[in-house]
């Protein structure tokens, strides 16, 4: 409807000023929403920076401790650990990652130790760091990744780390059967309130390469077999379909923004929490960008996070979630 030759709807009436602006705001980000993933490594006395990813290092177990209570100041809701072992560690069955006293477990201990409950303390739930061909699974006698032979290696993780007082395990390897496998295992030694963040829709991404420093990777080929075409969109649904019926409490979409569409199908579709992580990849185009001058660091980092939110993740995995919550 127009009066005359003016407009008679003025949306930017609402955008007005900064709290208009912000009282009309329909998505608004928490440091609830917000969880820290972190790299603790064995066998270092000083935290060690990540080239590809700056600002972010490889935890010892004291910093470990420091960046957990900082998160818990902050409001951060959760903490997702990995374990970086020592290279002599590593073997064609991901052994370290099923020791009791192996770095992830150890970490997982000393964090509750620091925190207790006031944080949700979370694992990453796979055989990538541990293995020394470094793929999320155990190899068969033609050097292909065995699903099942890897759902056995699961279930021992899933056991070890919910020994150690973990309150959510994330199994990320993308196995045919994973989810049902580790709640089995869970409820089978006595551990029904440890629940599973379970990663459902896991792409193979270019965005992946800073991790693979952060966590030592010892990868030879790559992921594909196992991790889902970024040229697939219905197959996501597939697998969560799956993964709710094998018991998963909550869902994962991982990367987040090359990935928003199918964040909104996901979330669109469950009525179980959905997270989304933002990828090393995701991290270190804006920070490189951002060093370069070409774009506002701040505001580029709360716009990821918003748009993740905005496209309907519950909960978002970013390397920014202590920094960013301590903004809000």
């Amino acid at each position: 409807m127009t009066y005359g030759s003016f407009p008679g709807a003025r949306p930017r009436r609402l955008r007005t000023t900064p709290a208009m602006r912000r009282m009309v705001a329909e998505t608004r980000l928490h440091p609830s929403d917000l969880i820290l993933p972190a790299f603790v490594r064995e066998g270092i006395t000083q935290p060690a920076p990540i080239t590809a990813m700056p600002g972010v290092v490889q935890h010892t177990m004291d910093t470990l401790r420091k960046a957990a209570v900082e998160a818990v100041e902050a409001g951060v809701a959760g903490i997702m650990l990995f374990g970086v072992p020592e290279d002599e560690k590593k073997d064609g069955a991901g052994t370290a990652g099923t020791d009791p006293d192996g770095i992830l477990q150890v970490a997982i201990r000393a964090v509750r130790q620091e925190v207790g409950d006031d944080l949700v303390v979370m694992s990453d739930l796979c055989l990538d760091e541990y293995t020394d061909h470094g793929h999320c699974g155990v190899l068969d006698a033609d050097g292909r990744v065995d699903n099942d032979a890897t759902l056995e290696r699961y279930a021992e993780m899933a056991q070890v780390q919910a020994d150690a007082g973990v309150h959510v395990v994330g199994p990320s390897g993308m196995m045919d059967g994973q989810v049902g496998v580790v709640r089995d295992a869970l409820d089978q030694t006595g551990h029904e309130d440890v629940s599973i963040l379970a990663y459902t829709a896991k792409y193979s991404s270019a965005f992946y390469g800073p991790f693979r420093e952060a966590v030592g990777s010892s990868l030879q080929g790559d992921r594909k077999t196992y991790q889902q075409d970024p040229a697939n969109a219905r197959e996501s649904l597939r697998e969560l379909a799956l993964d709710l019926e094998e018991g998963a409490d909550m869902v994962m979409v991982k990367p987040a923004g090359p990935y928003l569409d199918i964040l909104a199908k996901v979330a669109e579709a469950v009525d179980v929490p959905v997270a989304a992580y933002q990828i090393s990849g995701e991290y270190a185009m804006v920070e490189a960008a951002a060093e370069k001058g070409w774009i506002d660091r701040d505001r580029a980092i709360l716009e990821t996070l918003t748009g993740i939110k905005r496209a309907g993740a519950n909960m978002i995995l970013t390397y920014w979630a202590t920094e960013v919550a301590r903004g809000l």
